[in-house]
């Protein structure tokens, strides 16, 4: 028997170990700021892309930290945990990503290494001409930008309340903070801190720290997962228990069919890939052979991780926690909605919690109370790694687009170096408030929201992405397309991405757009936003540049000599 003095050691221990580690967490992403600034140069191109130097270790982890956000490790497992083996194969895009890389990304790196491209719409801009190109592109890159941040924001208040349940709210200029607001506003400002003064350096730096991060806790929660369920006739045997609508197509709510998982995992992963943080990750590798071994690398150990320790681990909690329909009897119109277990919390979104909550159920039980305190918390800050480098990404892709195709070429482009990265920093500030007053008022509103699930905003970003992918492949590949073209087409699926987005609800109300609605509702179940608005772009591109005058043969026969370079 342990003495009462030791026990009572190793609780108080234990107690502290969410922040001791946390502490020493934030105390290596400001020592990672330092030195990237202190390496960094007094140049637009230093600060977004490090000098064009990252080897394939850096350029592996940073795309894989940027393309794994918080939606994927508490939005798409809590999708997982609602509705079952249905949504699995959605790991699939991360397979079709990492093919994207590989033929999109290594031709984006030759072409902006030749010609010193920093951001998107400067490949765009320049491929097809004229401003309204750039500019669509800067729009669309921006559009997407947005809704990421406010989703990482988000996501890092939901882990404070789990890393620190216990601690009551504190009162900081006569307003209160909840574990959640406390989350919001700490992460928000930390990752500004540490991209404001490094730039590229440190957001790639910190990439490889987060990135081994969430490597390791997706593996060690499946294996808890695994252990856990040895006890109970086994894992498989657990999940085979489940409801059959858990285990089958479209899952409990009816929503993914094939259709519809085939169009998610074909935006989601070319969508995300081409987004501008990503885009700019091209651009900031070594060479071509970097690029494609990253890509490889992406494409093989990043699916495995994912289905082994994110897709299996919510099932998992689906078989320890099941949810239930409930009815509302306020509103006898509404149908029944599945509501997650009392564990997760009482709110249908709670779902996003499934696998924080598996992971300090299961650890601890696995590998005994001190052991798997510090296994848990080094979780949960993997799951804050996620949101932080996505957020520290797309923060810095913000800055670039609005300083390098709005700032720089439009509003002061005789501006010296210095003054443009210092305008790019002010951008980081302006979004980052903005981001933050977005969560706090979506946390306050009631009735519609469109800031309730992180999986409708990562989707949302995604649809705005896409939109860029008929242009890529056109400039990288196929050369067919005109300047009226792109400007038309972009123009068309942005639209399309609004109209049947949320934003019509949101602006107008429920009653002035219930015919559009309707209609779009009935779309949207058979084929995801982003497809909708891709193939809408896709067909406007390709009629007007029919009919438009070409891009002159000279032009063209330079970037196919670049390309082939």
């Amino acid at each position: 028997m342990t003495p009462p003095l030791i026990l009572a050691a190793t609780e108080a221990t234990s107690s502290y170990l969410p922040h001791i580690l946390l502490g020493a967490y934030m105390l290596l992403l400001i020592g990672l700021c330092v030195v990237g600034y202190r390496k960094g140069k007094a140049t637009e191109e230093d600060y977004y892309l490090a000098g064009r130097g990252q080897g394939v270790l850096v350029t592996s982890l940073t795309i894989m930290a940027t393309m794994f956000s918080s939606a994927a490790l508490l939005g798409i497992p809590g999708t997982v945990y609602r509705d079952g083996l249905a949504f699995v194969p959605f790991a699939l895009n991360l397979t079709i990503g990492g093919v994207g890389i590989y033929f999109l990304g290594s031709r984006m790196h030759r072409l902006g290494k030749a010609n010193g491209y920093v951001t998107p719409a400067d490949l765009v801009g320049d491929y097809y001409g004229g401003n309204a190109v750039r500019l669509l592109a800067a729009l669309t890159g921006a559009l997407y930008v947005l809704p990421y941040v406010i989703m990482q924001i988000k996501a890092g208040g939901y882990l404070a309340e789990r890393l620190f349940p216990d601690v009551p709210p504190i009162v900081f200029l006569g307003s209160e903070y909840d574990m959640f607001r406390a989350g919001v506003w700490a992460l928000s400002f930390l990752t500004m801190a540490y991209v404001l003064i490094g730039g590229m350096r440190s957001v790639a730096w910190t990439d490889v720290i987060q990135g081994m991060l969430l490597l390791s806790g997706m593996l060690v929660a499946g294996l808890a997962t695994v252990i856990y369920f040895q006890d109970k006739g086994g894992y498989f045997n657990a999940i085979a228990e489940l409801p059959h609508e858990a285990l089958s197509v479209p899952g409990a709510t009816g929503k993914w069919n094939a259709w519809m998982m085939l169009s998610i995992c074909t935006c989601a992963s070319l969508g995300a890939i081409i987004q501008p943080g990503q885009w700019m990750r091209f651009y900031a590798a070594r060479s071509v052979k970097t690029l494609r071994q990253s890509a490889l690398v992406f494409a093989i150990i990043l699916p495995f991780c994912f289905i082994f320790g994110i897709m299996l681990v919510a099932l998992g909690a689906r078989s320890e926690f099941p949810p239930e329909w409930r009815e509302d009897p306020a509103k006898p119109e509404v149908a029944a909605v599945l509501y997650p277990h009392e564990e997760l919390g009482p709110n249908p979104t709670d779902t996003d919690k499934a696998v924080i909550v598996m992971a300090q159920h299961t650890v601890p039980k696995v590998f005994g109370q001190t052991t798997g305190t510090l296994i848990v918390t080094l979780i949960l800050i993997a799951v804050l790694a996620a949101s932080m480098s996505t957020a520290d990404s797309n923060l810095h892709a913000l800055s670039a687009v609005l300083t390098r195709d709005v700032y720089d070429k439009y509003l002061r482009p005789e501006a010296s170096e210095r003054e443009k990265t210092w305008f790019g920093r002010v951008v980081i500030i302006v979004a980052t408030i903005a981001a933050v007053i977005f969560v706090e008022i979506g946390n306050k509103a009631e009735g519609f929201n469109p800031l309730t699930l992180i999986t409708q905003l990562m989707f949302l970003a995604i649809a705005f992405s896409s939109q860029l992918l008929p242009l890529a492949v056109d400039c990288l590949y196929l050369h067919r397309g005109t300047r009226n073209g792109a400007v038309a087409g972009l123009s068309v699926g942005i639209l399309v991405v609004f109209l049947i987005g949320p934003f019509p609800e949101l602006l107008f109300g429920k009653e002035a757009t219930a015919g559009l609605t309707s209609f779009t509702g009935t779309l949207k179940k058979y084929i995801h936003t982003s497809a909708i608005g891709l193939f809408a772009n896709a067909i406007i591109f390709a009629i007007v540049s029919y009919y438009t005058p070409k891009l002159p043969t000279e032009h063209i026969q330079k970037f196919r000599k670049l390309l082939k370079n």
